[in-house]
């Protein structure tokens, strides 16, 4: 299906969504994929439903208890945040609510797959997180190979993050709006910035859609010589982010 809608923009981040099966779900849950990449791109927006009955959001927007990592995370230095720079979804914020996150890393080299790892372990200790070792579990999904060249591309991407909205079926039969996350990593890059590849990109799939423009956090928007940590803004952030109404999460039921 074609996208379109297509604009230009000034920056380094691109929103592409569309409309795509998922192999094991039912034809009446619908699916949206949504990225964010690294180079000078165009924005590419297409959003409908694929659903083979209408879909019925029960409530407006709402939000979610914070999550204890975060509730309990004070920021001693002030450093203040870039919640101004995070892009708002057609569904709100990109927001998990249940816990752990299960992470799946789809790499055989060992040393890569510990830098990636490591990624997973740091970001762990403000949102919960757990790799996991079979991939049709994971709510996000890590893989090395060269992310896609769009035709407007300017300049060669090292990395690439979606997100897949979909329709969660109980077996109690209630269904809540629910997404999960691909990430893509360049395996054309030096190791040393393979851990801060993955560091940048699952900040995004934790709900960080958008990038900073200070050089020492983890979402800044170009690669750096010295890549930094997770730093007090990124979590300021994040912690916004949590603060935030979303329909993800909130029961959908169909007419």
């Amino acid at each position: 299906m074609p996208l379109r809608n297509a604009k230009p923009v000034t920056g380094r981040a691109c929103v592409i969504a569309r409309v795509q099966p998922w192999q094991h779900l039912k034809r009446s849950q619908l699916v949206i994929w949504v990225a964010i990449v690294t180079g000078l791109l165009i924005v590419l927006t297409s959003t409908e439903f694929s659903a083979a009955k209408p879909v019925n959001f029960l409530a407006a927007t709402k939000s979610h208890p914070l999550p204890i990592s975060l509730n309990q995370w004070q920021d001693l230095t002030d450093s203040g945040d870039y919640f101004d720079r995070v892009k708002l979804t057609e569904v709100g914020y990109l927001i998990w609510s249940q816990f752990p996150i299960k992470v799946y890393i789809d790499d055989t080299q060992v040393e890569t797959w510990l830098q990636v790892k490591a990624a997973v372990k740091e970001w762990n200790s403000y949102l919960p997180l757990q790799v996991v070792e079979k991939p049709d579990i994971a709510d996000v999904r890590i893989s090395f190979k060269t992310p896609p060249l769009g035709t407007k591309v300017l300049r060669a991407r090292s990395a690439l993050t979606q997100y897949e909205l979909y329709i969660k079926l109980f077996s109690n039969s209630a269904s809540v709006l629910a997404h999960r996350c691909t990430i893509i990593l360049s395996p054309n890059q030096p190791s040393k910035y393979i851990k801060a590849a993955a560091l940048h990109e699952l900040g995004h799939a934790l709900g960080i859609w958008g990038h900073s423009l200070v050089a020492s956090d983890a979402l800044y928007f170009s690669q750096v010589s010295n890549p930094p940590r997770i730093s007090p803004r990124d979590i300021n952030t994040l912690k916004q982010i949590y603060q935030q109404p979303t329909l993800l999460g909130w029961k959908v039921e169909s007419k």
